[in-house]
Formats: C-alpha cells, sequence, structure tokens
C-alpha cells in the first residue's frame, strides 16, 4: 500500500472509472461551500485531481475568469485527464510539492488525505501554494463500522484508505498541521448517491431518521458521511 498503486497502474485496474460518478456531487458541495462564504476565487486547483471530471464539472458552474489546474502523480489518471483539458483547464503529471512557485487562490483536497502515507508533511509543505484549502475526508470511524470492520478493510483494500478520521479527529488534524478550519459541513452520501447494494438503500431510512434528530451523534454511530472543511 501507499504510492505506488497509483503509478503502477493497480488503482486504475480495481477503480476503472476513477469515481467519475461521484464528480458532479462533489463538485455541487465545493459549489455550497464557496457560495456560503462569498468566494469567487480566479485560480482553483485540484491535488490529486483523478480523471479531472471535478474540475471539468467546476468549469461549468463558474465565471470564465476562473482558470483550473490539476496535479495528479498517476500516468494512467493523467492519460483520462486530458479528455477533459482545454483552454481553461490545465493538468500536470507532477508532484505540486515540486513546483516552487505556483500558488492558487484555492487548493482543492478531494478524498486523498485518507491515501496519503504521511499527512502531516503534505499539509505543512502544501499550505504556502494557496490562500484557501477546501477538504473533503470521509468520516470513516464510526461506531458500526467499527464492530463490522468489513467497511473498514474493504476500502483499505479497494481503495487505499490508509487513515481513518472522525470529524473531531480531522480537524484536530488541521490544527495540528498549522491550518484554521473557517467552515464545515457534512456530505451525505449515504442518502444522496445511489447505493451499491440493498444492504446500503436499507440503511438510509434509520440515518435519515437519526440524522435529522442529532447528525453528530447519527455520524458517529452510523456513518455514513463525509466532511467538507474551508481551512486556510
Amino acid at each position: 500500500m501507499g504510492i505506488d498503486i497509483y503509478r503502477s497502474g493497480e488503482y486504475l485496474e480495481k477503480n476503472p472509472g476513477w469515481h467519475i460518478e461521484d464528480s458532479a456531487w462533489k463538485a455541487s458541495k465545493i459549489i455550497q461551500m464557496l457560495k456560503r462564504n462569498n468566494l469567487k476565487p480566479k485560480t482553483i486547483c485540484e491535488v490529486g485531481c483523478g480523471a479531472g471530471e471535478i474540475l471539468f464539472q467546476l468549469q461549468k458552474k463558474l465565471g470564465e475568469d476562473c482558470s483550473f489546474f490539476g496535479y495528479e502523480v498517476s500516468p494512467q489518471a493523467f492519460e483520462l485527464c486530458q479528455k477533459r483539458a482545454n483552454p481553461r483547464i490545465h493538468f500536470e503529471l507532477k508532484d505540486i510539492l515540486q513546483e516552487t512557485t505556483a500558488f492558487f487562490d484555492i487548493i482543492l483536497l478531494i478524498d486523498l488525505i485518507e491515501h496519503l502515507e504521511d499527512y502531516f508533511s503534505f499539509l505543512r509543505a502544501l499550505k504556502p501554494k494557496s490562500q484557501y484549502e477546501i477538504l473533503h475526508i470521509p468520516l470513516e470511524l464510526s461506531v458500526q463500522a467499527v464492530l463490522r470492520m468489513s467497511p473498514i478493510l474493504k476500502n483499505r483494500e479497494s481503495v487505499g484508505h490508509i487513515h481513518y478520521f472522525t470529524k473531531e479527529l480531522f480537524l484536530q488534524v488541521l490544527k495540528e498541521a498549522g491550518y484554521e478550519a473557517l467552515d464545515w459541513f457534512y456530505t451525505q452520501w449515504s442518502l444522496e448517491l445511489e447505493p451499491s447494494s440493498i444492504k446500503n438503500y436499507l440503511a438510509r431510512l434509520p440515518r435519515k431518521l437519526f440524522y435529522a434528530i442529532d447528525k453528530d451523534l447519527a455520524v458517529r454511530i452510523l456513518g455514513g458521511c463525509s466532511l467538507m472543511v474551508l481551512a486556510k
């Protein structure tokens, strides 16, 4: 496990769509965060941009004066990106930490941190490269997930998640890495995205009811959410 699975082609083999199907939904949550904080960026960079579909979806929703940049270390993902490149979207097959002068209004880290072996060093090195950061992180440490363990182990094997978080743990990670969390909200993928199995479909009702009563407690016990954070 580690960065080699993205460069070797193993990740693409296990995830041939590179999660393109979820990209419009993730882009809508990024737009929600921008609107909540009245942010109108002129440059947006996504680190670990995968197939580039999130940036492509953002381009449709933001003004023509905004330019987009994607960085990817996987040659296979970079090849997928090229289908979405245009005069306002630029992709680099490169580790962004090798860039010495690049600076962006906003850097996106969408479902990335959980894949990195040393996310503390990465976050600290990345901080000078943007004014703001928007991060999306799966909250996989819930009571039901720890009791069952199979969801955690499945994601470790299939999508390379090697770190696991609660909301409180991740916000503390950001603080310890030198960031200030300005805003956050849950993204309820378990209710808003197409369920991947009958079991996930049946879990929707108790989650929906529990979320309505106490969202924080529901996420700690039942999971099914990720966290979107605006930081600087």
